[in-house]
Protein backbone atom coordinates (compact mmCIF):
# COMPACT_ATOMS: atom_id res chain seq x y z
CA UNK A 1 0.00 0.00 0.00
CA UNK A 2 1.21 3.48 -0.87
CA UNK A 3 2.40 5.46 2.11
CA UNK A 4 0.56 8.64 3.06
CA UNK A 5 2.25 11.78 1.79
CA UNK A 6 2.92 14.76 4.01
CA UNK A 7 0.75 17.57 2.64
CA UNK A 8 1.31 20.85 4.41
CA UNK A 9 4.17 22.72 6.07
CA UNK A 10 4.31 23.29 9.78
CA UNK A 11 6.77 25.21 11.92
CA UNK A 12 9.06 22.66 13.57
CA UNK A 13 10.46 23.00 17.09
CA UNK A 14 13.21 25.58 17.48
CA UNK A 15 16.68 24.19 17.02
CA UNK A 16 19.09 24.44 19.91
CA UNK A 17 21.52 27.31 19.69
CA UNK A 18 24.25 24.74 20.04
CA UNK A 19 23.39 22.98 16.72
CA UNK A 20 26.47 22.40 14.59
CA UNK A 21 24.60 23.23 11.37
CA UNK A 22 21.14 24.27 10.30
CA UNK A 23 18.78 21.26 9.94
CA UNK A 24 15.79 21.05 7.67
CA UNK A 25 12.86 19.84 9.70
CA UNK A 26 10.43 17.60 7.83
CA UNK A 27 7.14 19.37 7.42
CA UNK A 28 3.94 17.94 8.69
CA UNK A 29 0.34 19.05 8.36
CA UNK A 30 -1.58 20.66 11.17
CA UNK A 31 -4.90 20.02 9.38
CA UNK A 32 -7.39 17.58 10.75
CA UNK A 33 -8.65 14.41 9.07
CA UNK A 34 -12.07 16.01 8.96
CA UNK A 35 -10.93 18.29 6.16
CA UNK A 36 -9.64 21.50 7.79
CA UNK A 37 -6.46 22.81 6.22
CA UNK A 38 -3.41 24.47 7.76
CA UNK A 39 -4.01 27.79 9.41
CA UNK A 40 -3.06 30.97 7.52
CA UNK A 41 -0.41 31.78 10.12
CA UNK A 42 1.24 28.41 9.75
CA UNK A 43 1.23 28.57 5.96
CA UNK A 44 2.59 32.10 5.78
CA UNK A 45 5.43 31.19 8.11
CA UNK A 46 6.62 28.41 5.84
CA UNK A 47 8.90 28.60 2.85
CA UNK A 48 7.68 27.37 -0.58
CA UNK A 49 9.75 24.22 -0.23
CA UNK A 50 7.82 23.20 2.86
CA UNK A 51 10.73 23.58 5.31
CA UNK A 52 10.41 25.57 8.49
CA UNK A 53 11.26 29.26 8.19
CA UNK A 54 13.07 28.94 11.52
CA UNK A 55 15.89 27.04 9.77
CA UNK A 56 17.09 30.22 8.07
CA UNK A 57 17.98 32.07 11.29
CA UNK A 58 19.95 29.75 13.51
CA UNK A 59 23.17 30.73 15.37
CA UNK A 60 26.63 30.02 14.04
CA UNK A 61 28.09 26.52 14.17
CA UNK A 62 30.97 27.63 16.44
CA UNK A 63 28.50 28.29 19.27
CA UNK A 64 27.06 24.80 19.25
CA UNK A 65 28.23 22.16 21.78
CA UNK A 66 29.21 18.94 20.02
CA UNK A 67 27.55 16.70 22.62
CA UNK A 68 23.93 17.80 21.98
CA UNK A 69 21.59 15.01 20.74
CA UNK A 70 19.72 15.48 17.41
CA UNK A 71 16.14 16.80 17.65
CA UNK A 72 13.28 14.32 17.65
CA UNK A 73 11.02 14.42 14.56
CA UNK A 74 7.58 15.96 14.94
CA UNK A 75 4.80 13.35 14.64
CA UNK A 76 3.00 13.57 11.28
CA UNK A 77 -0.73 13.52 10.55
CA UNK A 78 -1.85 11.54 7.54
CA UNK A 79 -4.89 11.51 5.25
CA UNK A 80 -6.69 8.76 3.38
CA UNK A 81 -6.98 8.98 -0.38
CA UNK A 82 -9.75 11.46 -1.19
CA UNK A 83 -13.04 10.57 -2.83
CA UNK A 84 -14.96 12.55 -5.44
CA UNK A 85 -17.14 15.42 -4.22
CA UNK A 86 -20.78 14.43 -3.89
CA UNK A 87 -22.82 16.67 -6.17
CA UNK A 88 -25.89 16.72 -8.44
CA UNK A 89 -25.09 16.10 -11.21
CA UNK A 90 -22.12 13.93 -10.27
CA UNK A 91 -18.71 15.04 -11.52
CA UNK A 92 -17.46 12.93 -14.41
CA UNK A 93 -13.82 12.56 -13.37
CA UNK A 94 -11.94 13.05 -10.11
CA UNK A 95 -8.24 12.47 -9.59
CA UNK A 96 -7.86 11.49 -5.95
CA UNK A 97 -5.12 12.83 -3.71
CA UNK A 98 -4.13 12.79 -0.05
CA UNK A 99 -4.66 15.90 1.96
CA UNK A 100 -7.08 17.84 4.13
CA UNK A 101 -9.08 19.35 1.28
CA UNK A 102 -10.50 22.86 1.58
CA UNK A 103 -13.25 24.47 3.56
CA UNK A 104 -14.26 28.10 4.02
CA UNK A 105 -12.74 29.89 6.99
CA UNK A 106 -13.07 33.47 8.26
CA UNK A 107 -9.81 34.42 6.52
CA UNK A 108 -10.62 32.72 3.19
CA UNK A 109 -11.54 34.70 0.11
CA UNK A 110 -12.55 34.44 -3.55
CA UNK A 111 -10.13 35.99 -6.01
CA UNK A 112 -9.99 36.36 -9.79
CA UNK A 113 -6.81 35.69 -11.75
CA UNK A 114 -5.21 38.50 -13.73
CA UNK A 115 -6.69 38.56 -17.21
CA UNK A 116 -9.92 36.89 -16.03
CA UNK A 117 -11.70 39.98 -14.76
CA UNK A 118 -14.85 38.91 -16.59
CA UNK A 119 -15.38 36.34 -13.84
CA UNK A 120 -16.05 38.98 -11.20
CA UNK A 121 -19.80 38.26 -11.14
CA UNK A 122 -19.21 34.53 -10.65
CA UNK A 123 -16.72 35.29 -7.90
CA UNK A 124 -19.04 37.66 -6.05
CA UNK A 125 -21.90 35.16 -6.22
CA UNK A 126 -19.74 32.35 -4.84
CA UNK A 127 -18.36 34.56 -2.08
CA UNK A 128 -21.87 35.37 -0.94
CA UNK A 129 -22.93 31.73 -1.03
CA UNK A 130 -19.90 30.55 0.96
CA UNK A 131 -20.06 33.57 3.27
CA UNK A 132 -16.45 34.56 2.67
CA UNK A 133 -14.88 37.69 1.24
CA UNK A 134 -14.57 38.64 -2.40
CA UNK A 135 -11.13 40.20 -2.77
CA UNK A 136 -11.01 41.02 -6.48
CA UNK A 137 -8.11 40.56 -8.91
CA UNK A 138 -5.29 39.86 -6.48
CA UNK A 139 -2.85 37.04 -5.92
CA UNK A 140 -4.36 33.99 -4.25
CA UNK A 141 -3.11 33.11 -0.80
CA UNK A 142 -3.56 30.14 1.49
CA UNK A 143 -7.23 29.43 2.12
CA UNK A 144 -8.43 31.15 -1.07
CA UNK A 145 -10.48 30.09 -4.08
CA UNK A 146 -9.14 31.41 -7.38
CA UNK A 147 -11.20 31.62 -10.60
CA UNK A 148 -9.42 31.80 -13.95
CA UNK A 149 -10.18 31.58 -17.65
CA UNK A 150 -7.91 29.36 -19.71
CA UNK A 151 -7.30 25.97 -21.19
CA UNK A 152 -8.45 24.21 -24.34
CA UNK A 153 -11.32 22.11 -23.04
CA UNK A 154 -14.78 21.77 -24.53
CA UNK A 155 -17.34 24.55 -24.02
CA UNK A 156 -18.73 24.60 -20.46
CA UNK A 157 -15.92 22.35 -19.17
CA UNK A 158 -13.85 23.12 -16.11
CA UNK A 159 -11.00 21.88 -13.98
CA UNK A 160 -11.16 22.27 -10.19
CA UNK A 161 -7.96 21.61 -8.28
CA UNK A 162 -7.82 21.41 -4.48
CA UNK A 163 -4.30 21.42 -3.12
CA UNK A 164 -2.25 23.12 -0.41
CA UNK A 165 -5.34 24.63 1.24
CA UNK A 166 -6.41 26.35 -1.97
CA UNK A 167 -8.96 25.79 -4.71
CA UNK A 168 -8.37 26.84 -8.30
CA UNK A 169 -11.18 26.65 -10.86
CA UNK A 170 -10.31 27.13 -14.51
CA UNK A 171 -12.24 26.74 -17.75
CA UNK A 172 -12.13 27.85 -21.37
CA UNK A 173 -15.27 29.97 -20.92
CA UNK A 174 -17.17 31.70 -18.16
CA UNK A 175 -19.91 29.07 -18.12
CA UNK A 176 -17.40 26.32 -17.40
CA UNK A 177 -15.86 28.23 -14.51
CA UNK A 178 -19.37 28.95 -13.21
CA UNK A 179 -20.19 25.23 -13.20
CA UNK A 180 -17.00 24.63 -11.26
CA UNK A 181 -18.28 27.05 -8.63
CA UNK A 182 -21.53 25.04 -8.46
CA UNK A 183 -19.52 21.90 -7.74
CA UNK A 184 -17.64 23.67 -4.96
CA UNK A 185 -20.81 25.15 -3.50
CA UNK A 186 -22.62 21.80 -3.40
CA UNK A 187 -19.65 19.94 -1.95
CA UNK A 188 -19.27 22.47 0.86
CA UNK A 189 -23.01 22.50 1.51
CA UNK A 190 -23.20 18.72 1.66
CA UNK A 191 -20.00 17.85 3.53
CA UNK A 192 -18.52 21.11 4.76
CA UNK A 193 -15.45 20.78 2.53
CA UNK A 194 -14.06 20.23 -0.95
CA UNK A 195 -11.99 17.03 -1.15
CA UNK A 196 -8.32 17.12 -2.08
CA UNK A 197 -7.58 16.33 -5.73
CA UNK A 198 -8.65 17.43 -9.19
CA UNK A 199 -12.08 17.43 -10.82
CA UNK A 200 -12.16 17.41 -14.62
CA UNK A 201 -15.73 17.85 -15.75
CA UNK A 202 -17.88 18.70 -18.78
CA UNK A 203 -21.49 18.13 -19.87
CA UNK A 204 -22.45 15.38 -22.27
CA UNK A 205 -25.10 17.56 -23.94
CA UNK A 206 -25.02 21.28 -24.83
CA UNK A 207 -28.75 21.93 -24.22
CA UNK A 208 -30.08 21.07 -20.75
CA UNK A 209 -33.09 22.63 -19.19
CA UNK A 210 -36.68 23.34 -18.25
CA UNK A 211 -39.70 24.36 -20.36
CA UNK A 212 -42.51 26.35 -18.73
CA UNK A 213 -46.01 27.05 -20.01
CA UNK A 214 -47.07 30.43 -18.64
CA UNK A 215 -49.75 30.90 -21.30
CA UNK A 216 -52.31 28.55 -19.73
CA UNK A 217 -51.27 29.32 -16.14
CA UNK A 218 -49.63 32.55 -15.09
CA UNK A 219 -46.43 32.23 -13.04
CA UNK A 220 -44.93 35.23 -11.30
CA UNK A 221 -41.52 36.65 -12.11
CA UNK A 222 -40.36 35.72 -8.61
CA UNK A 223 -41.36 32.08 -9.12
CA UNK A 224 -39.52 31.96 -12.43
CA UNK A 225 -36.40 33.50 -10.88
CA UNK A 226 -36.42 30.88 -8.14
CA UNK A 227 -36.50 28.14 -10.78
CA UNK A 228 -33.60 29.75 -12.63
CA UNK A 229 -31.49 29.65 -9.47
CA UNK A 230 -32.44 26.02 -8.94
CA UNK A 231 -31.53 25.23 -12.54
CA UNK A 232 -28.15 26.94 -12.26
CA UNK A 233 -27.10 24.82 -9.29
CA UNK A 234 -27.97 21.75 -11.39
CA UNK A 235 -25.83 23.05 -14.28
CA UNK A 236 -28.89 23.44 -16.53
CA UNK A 237 -28.52 26.13 -19.17
CA UNK A 238 -31.77 26.55 -21.16
CA UNK A 239 -35.18 27.83 -20.08
CA UNK A 240 -38.02 27.58 -22.61
CA UNK A 241 -40.81 30.11 -22.10
CA UNK A 242 -44.12 29.23 -23.79
CA UNK A 243 -46.02 32.49 -23.31
CA UNK A 244 -48.65 32.42 -26.07
CA UNK A 245 -51.49 29.91 -26.46
CA UNK A 246 -55.27 29.67 -26.69
CA UNK A 247 -55.71 30.56 -23.02
CA UNK A 248 -53.46 33.58 -22.76
CA UNK A 249 -50.73 35.85 -24.09
CA UNK A 250 -48.56 36.58 -21.07
CA UNK A 251 -45.90 39.18 -21.97
CA UNK A 252 -46.65 42.85 -22.59
CA UNK A 253 -46.59 43.91 -26.24
CA UNK A 254 -45.77 47.28 -27.75
CA UNK A 255 -46.84 46.33 -31.28
CA UNK A 256 -50.09 44.58 -30.33
CA UNK A 257 -51.16 45.47 -26.77
CA UNK A 258 -54.68 44.35 -27.63
CA UNK A 259 -53.72 40.67 -27.47
CA UNK A 260 -52.14 40.74 -23.99
CA UNK A 261 -53.91 38.93 -21.13
CA UNK A 262 -54.79 40.75 -17.91
CA UNK A 263 -52.30 38.62 -15.99
CA UNK A 264 -48.97 39.00 -17.72
CA UNK A 265 -45.30 39.79 -17.24
CA UNK A 266 -44.29 43.35 -17.92
CA UNK A 267 -41.28 43.90 -20.13
CA UNK A 268 -39.45 45.26 -17.08
CA UNK A 269 -40.09 41.95 -15.31
CA UNK A 270 -38.93 40.02 -18.35
CA UNK A 271 -35.73 42.05 -18.52
CA UNK A 272 -35.15 41.36 -14.83
CA UNK A 273 -35.59 37.63 -15.49
CA UNK A 274 -33.24 37.82 -18.46
CA UNK A 275 -30.61 39.69 -16.44
CA UNK A 276 -30.67 37.00 -13.75
CA UNK A 277 -30.57 34.23 -16.35
CA UNK A 278 -27.51 35.80 -17.96
CA UNK A 279 -25.61 35.86 -14.67
CA UNK A 280 -26.50 32.17 -14.20
CA UNK A 281 -25.45 31.20 -17.76
CA UNK A 282 -28.99 30.25 -18.72
CA UNK A 283 -30.45 31.11 -22.12
CA UNK A 284 -34.16 31.93 -22.16
CA UNK A 285 -35.85 30.61 -25.31
CA UNK A 286 -39.16 32.36 -26.09
CA UNK A 287 -41.95 30.55 -27.92
CA UNK A 288 -44.80 31.96 -29.98
CA UNK A 289 -46.58 28.88 -31.30
CA UNK A 290 -48.18 29.11 -34.74
CA UNK A 291 -50.16 28.40 -36.90
CA UNK A 292 -52.03 26.59 -34.12
CA UNK A 293 -52.35 27.56 -30.45
CA UNK A 294 -53.06 31.22 -31.29
CA UNK A 295 -56.46 31.50 -29.59
CA UNK A 296 -55.50 34.43 -27.36
CA UNK A 297 -54.18 36.40 -30.33
CA UNK A 298 -57.16 35.56 -32.52
CA UNK A 299 -59.67 36.85 -29.97
CA UNK A 300 -58.51 40.30 -31.05
CA UNK A 301 -58.40 39.28 -34.75
CA UNK A 302 -61.45 37.07 -35.38
CA UNK A 303 -61.25 37.69 -39.15
CA UNK A 304 -57.98 35.70 -39.20
CA UNK A 305 -59.44 32.56 -37.63
CA UNK A 306 -59.34 29.41 -39.74
CA UNK A 307 -62.84 28.49 -40.92
CA UNK A 308 -63.77 25.15 -42.46
CA UNK A 309 -65.98 24.77 -45.51
CA UNK A 310 -69.07 25.14 -43.31
CA UNK A 311 -67.75 28.37 -41.83
CA UNK A 312 -66.93 26.84 -38.44
CA UNK A 313 -63.71 28.10 -36.80
CA UNK A 314 -61.09 25.68 -35.52
CA UNK A 315 -59.81 26.34 -31.99
CA UNK A 316 -56.60 28.34 -31.95
CA UNK A 317 -55.85 27.96 -35.67
CA UNK A 318 -54.99 30.92 -37.90
CA UNK A 319 -55.82 31.01 -41.60
CA UNK A 320 -52.40 30.68 -43.23
CA UNK A 321 -53.82 31.46 -46.66
CA UNK A 322 -54.26 35.12 -45.66
CA UNK A 323 -51.25 37.46 -45.97
CA UNK A 324 -52.46 39.37 -42.90
CA UNK A 325 -51.94 36.25 -40.79
CA UNK A 326 -48.24 36.10 -41.62
CA UNK A 327 -47.89 39.83 -41.11
CA UNK A 328 -49.40 39.68 -37.61
CA UNK A 329 -47.31 36.72 -36.44
CA UNK A 330 -44.10 38.11 -37.95
CA UNK A 331 -44.59 41.44 -36.18
CA UNK A 332 -44.79 39.55 -32.90
CA UNK A 333 -41.77 37.38 -33.71
CA UNK A 334 -39.66 40.46 -34.48
CA UNK A 335 -40.81 42.29 -31.36
CA UNK A 336 -39.90 39.47 -29.00
CA UNK A 337 -36.74 38.50 -30.86
CA UNK A 338 -35.43 41.94 -29.94
CA UNK A 339 -36.51 41.50 -26.30
CA UNK A 340 -34.85 38.11 -25.79
CA UNK A 341 -31.08 38.17 -26.43
CA UNK A 342 -30.49 34.41 -26.61
CA UNK A 343 -29.62 32.47 -29.73
CA UNK A 344 -32.90 30.54 -30.19
CA UNK A 345 -36.57 31.26 -30.88
CA UNK A 346 -39.26 28.56 -30.79
CA UNK A 347 -41.85 28.98 -33.55
CA UNK A 348 -44.14 26.10 -32.52
CA UNK A 349 -45.69 24.42 -35.61
CA UNK A 350 -47.52 21.66 -33.71
CA UNK A 351 -51.13 20.56 -33.79
CA UNK A 352 -52.40 22.69 -36.66
CA UNK A 353 -56.05 21.67 -36.70
CA UNK A 354 -56.40 21.85 -40.48
CA UNK A 355 -54.21 18.77 -40.71
CA UNK A 356 -56.16 16.68 -38.19
CA UNK A 357 -59.18 16.06 -40.45
CA UNK A 358 -59.60 13.24 -42.96
CA UNK A 359 -59.30 15.51 -46.02
CA UNK A 360 -57.69 18.90 -45.35
CA UNK A 361 -58.17 19.91 -48.99
CA UNK A 362 -61.92 19.25 -48.88
CA UNK A 363 -62.43 20.79 -45.43
CA UNK A 364 -60.28 23.86 -46.07
CA UNK A 365 -60.44 24.65 -49.79
CA UNK A 366 -58.95 28.11 -49.26
CA UNK A 367 -55.77 26.50 -47.89
CA UNK A 368 -55.62 24.03 -50.78
CA UNK A 369 -55.95 26.84 -53.31
CA UNK A 370 -53.22 28.89 -51.61
CA UNK A 371 -50.90 25.86 -51.55
CA UNK A 372 -51.24 25.27 -55.28
CA UNK A 373 -50.77 28.94 -56.05
CA UNK A 374 -47.59 29.16 -54.01
CA UNK A 375 -45.97 25.77 -54.52
CA UNK A 376 -47.45 24.31 -57.70
CA UNK A 377 -50.29 22.03 -58.80
CA UNK A 378 -49.11 19.04 -56.72
CA UNK A 379 -48.95 20.99 -53.47
CA UNK A 380 -51.28 20.22 -50.56
CA UNK A 381 -52.37 21.84 -47.30
CA UNK A 382 -49.46 20.04 -45.65
CA UNK A 383 -47.06 21.88 -47.96
CA UNK A 384 -48.65 25.21 -47.13
CA UNK A 385 -48.16 24.47 -43.40
CA UNK A 386 -44.55 23.40 -44.00
CA UNK A 387 -43.94 26.58 -45.96
CA UNK A 388 -45.43 28.56 -43.08
CA UNK A 389 -42.89 26.97 -40.74
CA UNK A 390 -40.01 27.80 -43.08
CA UNK A 391 -41.16 31.39 -43.44
CA UNK A 392 -41.41 31.93 -39.68
CA UNK A 393 -38.01 30.31 -39.20
CA UNK A 394 -36.61 32.75 -41.76
CA UNK A 395 -37.97 35.68 -39.76
CA UNK A 396 -36.23 34.63 -36.54
CA UNK A 397 -33.09 33.66 -38.48
CA UNK A 398 -32.94 37.21 -39.86
CA UNK A 399 -33.09 38.37 -36.23
CA UNK A 400 -30.02 36.26 -35.43
CA UNK A 401 -31.83 33.27 -33.90
CA UNK A 402 -31.86 29.54 -34.55
CA UNK A 403 -35.43 28.34 -34.97
CA UNK A 404 -36.89 25.48 -32.95
CA UNK A 405 -40.16 23.70 -33.78
CA UNK A 406 -42.17 20.76 -32.45
CA UNK A 407 -41.64 17.45 -34.23
CA UNK A 408 -45.23 17.12 -35.49
CA UNK A 409 -44.68 20.20 -37.63
CA UNK A 410 -42.13 18.31 -39.77
CA UNK A 411 -43.84 16.19 -42.43
CA UNK A 412 -42.66 13.37 -44.65
CA UNK A 413 -43.12 13.53 -48.40
CA UNK A 414 -44.83 16.48 -50.01
CA UNK A 415 -43.52 19.26 -52.19
CA UNK A 416 -42.12 21.40 -49.37
CA UNK A 417 -39.63 20.16 -46.77
CA UNK A 418 -38.74 21.83 -43.49
CA UNK A 419 -35.47 23.73 -43.49
CA UNK A 420 -32.62 21.57 -42.17
CA UNK A 421 -31.46 24.39 -39.89
CA UNK A 422 -34.59 24.19 -37.70
CA UNK A 423 -34.00 22.19 -34.54
CA UNK A 424 -36.56 19.43 -33.98
CA UNK A 425 -38.05 19.43 -30.50
CA UNK A 426 -39.30 15.85 -30.23
CA UNK A 427 -42.17 15.50 -27.80
CA UNK A 428 -44.55 12.80 -28.98
CA UNK A 429 -45.38 9.98 -31.32
CA UNK A 430 -49.06 10.08 -30.42
CA UNK A 431 -50.20 12.89 -32.72
CA UNK A 432 -51.76 12.30 -36.15
CA UNK A 433 -48.99 11.95 -38.70
CA UNK A 434 -46.25 11.88 -36.07
CA UNK A 435 -43.09 10.22 -37.29
CA UNK A 436 -40.66 8.04 -35.32
CA UNK A 437 -37.59 9.94 -34.15
CA UNK A 438 -35.19 7.88 -36.27
CA UNK A 439 -36.73 9.44 -39.38
CA UNK A 440 -35.69 12.92 -38.36
CA UNK A 441 -32.24 11.71 -37.37
CA UNK A 442 -31.77 9.77 -40.61
CA UNK A 443 -32.42 13.03 -42.46
CA UNK A 444 -29.46 14.53 -40.61
CA UNK A 445 -31.60 16.78 -38.42
CA UNK A 446 -30.60 17.94 -34.95
CA UNK A 447 -33.06 16.93 -32.24
CA UNK A 448 -33.82 18.01 -28.66
CA UNK A 449 -35.50 15.48 -26.36
CA UNK A 450 -38.80 16.42 -24.66
CA UNK A 451 -40.20 12.86 -24.58
CA UNK A 452 -43.75 13.12 -23.23
CA UNK A 453 -43.43 9.65 -21.73
CA UNK A 454 -40.81 10.83 -19.22
CA UNK A 455 -40.43 14.61 -19.40
CA UNK A 456 -43.98 16.03 -19.55
CA UNK A 457 -45.45 17.37 -16.31
CA UNK A 458 -49.05 18.11 -17.37
CA UNK A 459 -51.19 19.76 -14.71
CA UNK A 460 -54.28 17.73 -13.88
CA UNK A 461 -52.92 14.67 -15.74
CA UNK A 462 -55.37 14.83 -18.70
CA UNK A 463 -55.25 12.55 -21.77
CA UNK A 464 -53.63 9.68 -19.87
CA UNK A 465 -50.66 11.78 -18.77
CA UNK A 466 -49.29 11.00 -15.32
CA UNK A 467 -46.88 13.15 -13.37
CA UNK A 468 -43.35 11.93 -14.15
CA UNK A 469 -41.14 10.81 -11.30
CA UNK A 470 -37.48 11.52 -10.78
CA UNK A 471 -36.88 7.85 -10.13
CA UNK A 472 -38.21 6.79 -13.54
CA UNK A 473 -36.08 9.39 -15.32
CA UNK A 474 -33.04 8.44 -13.26
CA UNK A 475 -33.37 4.69 -13.78
CA UNK A 476 -34.92 4.32 -17.24
CA UNK A 477 -34.38 7.40 -19.41
CA UNK A 478 -31.39 8.72 -21.36
CA UNK A 479 -31.23 11.35 -24.12
CA UNK A 480 -31.40 8.49 -26.65
CA UNK A 481 -34.93 7.65 -25.44
CA UNK A 482 -36.78 10.15 -27.62
CA UNK A 483 -40.13 8.39 -27.93
CA UNK A 484 -41.77 5.96 -25.56
CA UNK A 485 -39.23 3.83 -23.73
CA UNK A 486 -37.06 2.60 -26.61
CA UNK A 487 -33.75 4.34 -27.36
CA UNK A 488 -32.71 5.23 -30.87
CA UNK A 489 -29.44 3.69 -32.13
CA UNK A 490 -26.36 5.05 -30.39
CA UNK A 491 -24.93 6.27 -33.71
CA UNK A 492 -27.43 9.14 -33.57
CA UNK A 493 -26.18 10.41 -30.21
CA UNK A 494 -24.19 13.36 -31.66
CA UNK A 495 -27.36 14.70 -33.32
CA UNK A 496 -29.30 14.74 -30.04
CA UNK A 497 -28.49 18.15 -28.64
CA UNK A 498 -29.94 17.56 -25.18
CA UNK A 499 -33.25 17.63 -23.35
CA UNK A 500 -35.66 19.78 -21.38
CA UNK A 501 -38.19 18.87 -18.72
CA UNK A 502 -41.53 20.48 -19.61
CA UNK A 503 -44.33 21.86 -17.44
CA UNK A 504 -47.67 22.15 -19.27
CA UNK A 505 -50.70 23.71 -17.62
CA UNK A 506 -53.64 22.10 -19.43
CA UNK A 507 -55.74 22.11 -16.25
CA UNK A 508 -54.27 25.24 -14.73
CA UNK A 509 -56.07 25.05 -11.40
CA UNK A 510 -54.91 21.52 -10.62
CA UNK A 511 -51.82 22.73 -8.75
CA UNK A 512 -50.55 25.91 -7.16
CA UNK A 513 -47.21 27.45 -8.05
CA UNK A 514 -45.74 25.98 -4.86
CA UNK A 515 -47.04 22.51 -5.72
CA UNK A 516 -45.55 22.71 -9.19
CA UNK A 517 -42.17 23.72 -7.76
CA UNK A 518 -42.25 20.81 -5.34
CA UNK A 519 -43.48 18.35 -7.96
CA UNK A 520 -40.73 19.07 -10.48
CA UNK A 521 -37.82 19.28 -8.02
CA UNK A 522 -36.66 15.66 -8.15
CA UNK A 523 -37.50 15.07 -11.84
CA UNK A 524 -35.43 18.13 -12.70
CA UNK A 525 -32.52 16.85 -10.64
CA UNK A 526 -32.74 13.45 -12.33
CA UNK A 527 -32.80 15.08 -15.76
CA UNK A 528 -29.76 17.16 -14.83
CA UNK A 529 -27.82 14.01 -13.95
CA UNK A 530 -28.69 12.25 -17.22
CA UNK A 531 -27.91 15.14 -19.59
CA UNK A 532 -24.61 15.83 -17.82
CA UNK A 533 -23.64 12.15 -17.91
CA UNK A 534 -26.03 9.67 -19.60
CA UNK A 535 -24.14 6.62 -18.27
CA UNK A 536 -25.74 4.51 -15.56
CA UNK A 537 -25.34 6.43 -12.29
CA UNK A 538 -23.25 4.92 -9.52
CA UNK A 539 -25.72 5.89 -6.78
CA UNK A 540 -29.01 4.11 -6.23
CA UNK A 541 -32.13 6.21 -6.57
CA UNK A 542 -32.56 6.43 -2.79
CA UNK A 543 -28.95 7.56 -2.41
CA UNK A 544 -29.36 10.12 -5.17
CA UNK A 545 -32.58 11.47 -3.67
CA UNK A 546 -30.94 11.87 -0.26
CA UNK A 547 -27.95 13.58 -1.82
CA UNK A 548 -30.14 15.97 -3.81
CA UNK A 549 -31.88 17.03 -0.62
CA UNK A 550 -28.56 17.55 1.15
CA UNK A 551 -26.65 19.61 -1.38
CA UNK A 552 -29.42 21.83 -2.74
Amino acid sequence: MMRYSIRGPRRGPALLATAVALATVAACSNGSPSGSGPSPSASSASSPSGTSSDTSSGTSASAAPTSAPPPSPTPTRTYPLSTAPRTVPAVRDHEAARGPGWKPTPTAGIVVATGSEGLADEARLLAGELKIAYRGTVAARAGDVELALGGKGAPESYTLTTRDDRVRITGPDQAGVFYGTRTLKQSVKGSGAMPEGTVIDAPAKPQRGLNLDIARKFFTAEWIEARLREMADLKLNQFGLHFSDDQGFRIASDTHPEIVSAQHLTKAEVRRILALAQTLHITVVPEIDSPGHLGAVLRAYPDLRLLNVQGVPRQGAIDISKPASAQLVDELLREYASLFPGGWFHVGADEYQALTVRSPEASYPQLATAARQKYGPQASVQDLAEGWLNDRAAVVRDAGKVAKAWNDGFFRGGVVNADKGIEVEYWTGKEIGARPPAEYLAEGRKVVNLNDEFLYYVLGEPNQFTYPTGRRIYEQWTPLVLRGTTPVPARYDPQILGARFAVWCDLSGAQTQAQVADGIRLPLAALAQKVWDPAKPTLTWDQFRALAAKVR
